[in-house]
């Protein structure tokens, strides 16, 4: 029922590669598989095994998708056993009309790989028609005088079947004056003739009636009848003769409707009515006569419609010529179409990818298409191509099929998309052509990292910010789409601590900001740098790093605070002591301050708010440093007091204040009386002021009694002698020889003993010196050159005179030298350009020493017996003490206007000293040393 391809698979495992190595050798294979099955199959019947045929086994069926395509698909494939089916009814008659060969094309379509074999099944024809009659009832004229022996055509049955199927035979009932003949023609169709067995007598009988039946040559045969009335008329010998038994013709299937194609004539030797001719179609196919007429008086055949050669390429037809007697002849008439380039070429597209992998390979196939061109000829011959600016190329297949192939890289962050139109031509004159676009999408895969906008991020954030502040924001885009460019942020390296990164910063994973996990301080953290990760979700993820560096900027958060003078341990103010001959500029003391800020805000600048004698001295605007402004009057008071403000250069500023207590005095002995002179009355706010500083004083001595009863209590167990040798009867301040202490110009003793007597009284009880020193101690007594003595106001020194023993004349010598002035730096001549101290280590040390030595010699606890070098203070102010827990405060000031931070740098003392030797300068060096 079924052919295929004569050539034999091979045997054997090479079966199993056979349809994998099918489309390879196709070629070599036969160019078709052919099936043949009659017409009229019911749905479901099998045509033939196709995947067999083509090679396939059945798990390759379903596996590579085997299917069949067509215009009309009749067809379809079993998909379990690879059978061809048929799909809907197969009438051959109205599919392939009058061809009298009828074959359906068709495309087997297998994937992986993609290939196509054709497939033709031939349907064969079966007498599903029987034979049909264009008139049930035929009349016929016959005269008298015909001769026996001659023959009248009659019309043919049709059968739209062919060969076998068609008409074969026609019968006549039985009468004695007519017989049947079948003639046949050239192109084997049979046409049913009349023969007149003896001469026809009107006068016996006028008309007869005969039964004209037509069989095909199915089995069983299928027939049709006919009605034959035959009129007997009068003589009419003579028939009309065509010129031509045959007329062929070729015509353009562009020729206009209504446009003449051929002329056939006929004449007859009769005359009268008999030679007037007729012409008439016969035995010519309803759609012929459809397409052309005849003019039964000319002859003229035209065409009433369109001629297509597409649809039918030749016409054939029967024209008789009748005259008026009723005798008649006929011709055959063919018409040939010549074809014209009136159809453009078509593109149907059978497989296309439409989403496409960025990153494939050349080579790819895309699309499947195929062109069909309905001319003939050089007219249907058709080629393709397409544009030159896309990274694809085509190639021919096979009958007219074409592959679309990647040739190039494809990059979907460069091109989302691609339109291909693909240009059919045909070779005709002048050629036609079409095209047909198709759209390709480049699907997305992770071949690109985040890229961040900035190389690099520098972040400016003010201290004190508030915890939770976004203090910062990294970006990254990412030009890939879905999952492949969704971005999350993360911090993944920094200079802080592991243990303390979160507690400082975090990062939001979908925004990238940067938030503060806390209230940064500039004075602790200036600056820090952080590594962040910006990564895709892609699989796998590509990531990048970039470096955050956060600068904590300085705000005016610290108010100066005051290094020297400092205050007593009971809280009230030291008093400094000015020769009475200090002439104008002489330095009386510098104030020293400091601030945690940085830059303007820890620029300080030093004022006097309040002065007993105004214009009596003057505080260096940068330097503090403290100066007499003109020389001691008469009328001058020999107690002055200063209040010094401390400003930093801040917005707004902050500020702090320091008390100066200067008394005019040449000695100690001399500045003691004046220390119990009371002050001047003041102002309601002074004081205000003053009692507020002597409920605070109060408080201080009841805190400083306590702590006195709990040092006596713990010495009183510790049963050491030493420790109580300083307030044992008639102890006093021992006289022998002094070696004085070892330093280098411009800093103060790092240590020495003091034993001052402080007794329930408010006088001061200078001791007795009667026991010689040992030569490894340095003893300062009550009149030691530089004491800073607590003042106690509303007290006089000399109330009580018969506690104080006489005592030499004070040495000249007993303060500071210039040199050893409490300053910034005691060896250092300060000016106004705010020049910082040359050696840190003396302002804290000298700080210090102050406040230890007026703490102790204030509460008495002072241990007198001290060790040499202690100053007989407690432990906690020992030799090793550096006072490491004040701050470098250096490297935060700066001058405006200079580019120059403050250095060491040291600067000349500009102080005068008194005339007569009683100024308190005290030089100290090699010749000291010897």
């Amino acid at each position: 029922m079924g052919g295929s391809c004569t050539q034999r698979r091979p045997a054997g495992r090479r079966q199993v590669l056979f349809p994998f190595l099918l489309p390879l050798f196709y070629p070599a294979l036969c160019e078709q598989i052919r099936y043949s099955i009659p017409e009229e199959l019911a749905k479901g019947s099998v045509v033939g095994n196709l995947a067999k045929d083509l090679g396939l086994s059945v798990l390759d069926v379903s596996a590579r998708k085997l299917r069949v395509s067509a215009e009309k698909l009749l067809f379809n494939v079993d998909a379990e056993s690879g059978d061809l089916l048929v799909k809907d009814r197969i009438d051959r008659e109205q599919i392939c009309k009058e061809r009298r060969r009828c074959e359906l094309q068709l495309e087997a379509v297998v994937e992986n790989p993609l290939n196509i074999f054709h497939v033709i099944v031939v349907v064969e024809d079966i007498n599903d028609h029987a034979p049909q009659f264009d008139k049930k009832e035929i009349h016929l004229e016959i005269f008298e005088s015909v001769s026996s022996g001659t023959r009248i055509s009659l019309d043919p049955a049709t059968d739209p079947d062919i060969n076998t199927n068609s008409v074969k035979d026609y019968q006549i009932s039985p009468n004695p004056y007519f017989s049947l003949m079948v003639r046949v023609n050239s192109d084997g169709s049979k046409y049913p003739e009349l023969s007149l067995e003896k001469p026809l007598d009107r006068e016996k009988q006028r008309s007869h009636s005969l039964i004209l039946t037509a069989l095909d040559g199915g089995g069983p045969p299928r027939s049709a009848t006919a009605q034959i009335e035959i009129s007997v008329k009068d003589t009419n010998d003579n028939p009309p003769v065509f010129s031509k038994d045959e007329y062929r013709i070729s015509i353009s299937e562009n020729l206009p409707p209504g446009s003449s194609v051929l002329l056939v004539t006929a004449t007859d030797q009769d005359e009268g009515a008999h030679a007037e001719i007729h012409y008439y179609f016969r035995s010519t196919a309803q759609s012929t006569r459809h397409m052309f007429s005849l003019d039964e008086k000319t002859g003229m055949i035209k065409n009433n419609q369109s001629l297509d050669f597409e649809d039918i390429e030749r016409y054939t037809m029967e024209v008789e010529a009748k005259d008026g007697g009723g005798l008649s002849t006929q011709c055959k008439v063919i018409i040939d179409i010549l074809d014209e380039n009136d159809n453009s070429p078509e593109i149907i597209i059978t497989s296309l990818s439409d989403e496409i992998l960025e990153g494939s390979l050349p080579g790819m196939v895309v699309a499947l298409f195929k062109t069909r061109d309905r001319d003939s000829g050089g007219n249907g011959e058709v080629t393709c191509h397409i544009g030159r600016d896309v990274p694809f190329k085509i190639y021919s297949s096979s009958n007219n099929y074409y592959k679309l192939v990647t040739d190039g890289a494809l990059d979907r962050e460069q091109t989302l998309e691609y339109s291909v139109t693909i240009t059919a031509t045909d070779r005709g004159k002048p050629p036609l052509s079409s095209s047909t676009t198709i759209t390709l999408h480049i699907t997305d895969i992770n071949d690109n990292a985040p890229v961040f906008h900035q190389a690099f991020y520098v972040v400016h954030v003010a201290e004190n910010n508030p915890p939770g502040t976004s203090i910062a924001q990294v970006s990254a885009s990412d030009p890939d789409l879905g999952p492949n460019g969704h971005i999350s942020y993360s911090i993944l390296a920094s200079d802080l601590e592991p243990r303390a990164l979160s507690s400082y910063v975090s990062v939001s994973a979908q925004s990238g900001v940067v938030f503060a996990q806390r209230a940064f301080d500039h004075e602790q953290l200036r600056a820090f740098e952080l590594t962040l990760q910006a990564r895709d979700h892609g699989s796998p993820a590509l990531s990048t790093n970039v470096s955050l560096r956060v600068l904590v900027g300085d705000r005016n958060d610290n108010a100066p605070r005051v290094l020297y003078p400092p205050l007593g341990p009971d809280g009230s103010a030291l008093f400094d002591t000015v020769p009475r001959a200090a002439q104008p500029g002489y330095l009386v003391t510098k104030v020293v301050a400091v601030d945690a800020d940085s830059g303007h805000n820890a620029w300080l600048s030093y004022h006097v708010l309040q002065a007993s004698e105004p214009g009596l001295f003057s505080v260096g605007l940068r330097t503090g440093e403290v100066r007499t402004a003109r020389a001691l009057g008469d009328r001058d008071a020999a107690r002055q007091r200063l209040l010094v403000a401390v400003r930093d250069g801040g917005q707004p500023a902050l500020s702090a204040t320091a008390t100066l207590l200067l008394v005019f005095a040449d000695s100690l002995q001399e500045a003691l009386p004046d220390l119990s002179d009371h002050s001047e009355p003041t102002d309601p706010q002074a004081e205000l002021q003053f009692y507020l500083v002597v409920a605070l004083a109060l408080i201080s001595v009841l805190f400083l009694l306590a702590v006195i009863l709990a040092v006596a209590l713990h010495l009183r167990r510790s049963s050491s002698p030493a420790a109580w040798g300083c307030f044992q009867p008639g102890v006093c301040v021992k006289s022998g020889p002094v070696v004085p202490p070892n330093y280098s110009e411009g800093t103060l003793p790092y240590s020495y003993n003091l034993c001052v007597a402080h007794t329930g009284k408010t006088e001061f009880n200078f001791l007795r010196c009667s026991d010689p020193l040992h030569s490894t101690q340095d003893i300062v007594c009550g009149d030691s050159p530089g004491a800073l003595i607590p003042l106690q106001s509303g007290n006089d020194l000399t109330s009580h005179p018969e506690t104080l023993t006489p005592q030499a004349p004070p040495n000249t010598d007993w303060r500071f030298s210039q040199a050893q002035r409490p300053g910034t730096s005691g060896s250092q001549n300060g000016d106004e350009t705010g020049t910082w101290p040359n050696n840190q280590f003396d302002t804290e040390m000298l700080q210090a020493m102050i406040l230890a030595s007026a703490s102790e010699a204030a509460d008495g606890s002072s241990t007198l017996g001290g060790s040499a070098g202690t100053m007989g203070l407690s432990a906690r102010y020992g030799p090793q003490f550096t006072l490491q827990h004040v701050p470098d405060y250096r490297q935060n000031v700066y001058i405006p206007g200079s580019n120059a931070t403050l250095t060491n740098a040291a600067g000349k003392r500009d102080g005068k000293a008194p005339a007569g030797g009683n100024g308190n300068k005290k030089k100290s060096g090699k010749k000291e040393k010897k």
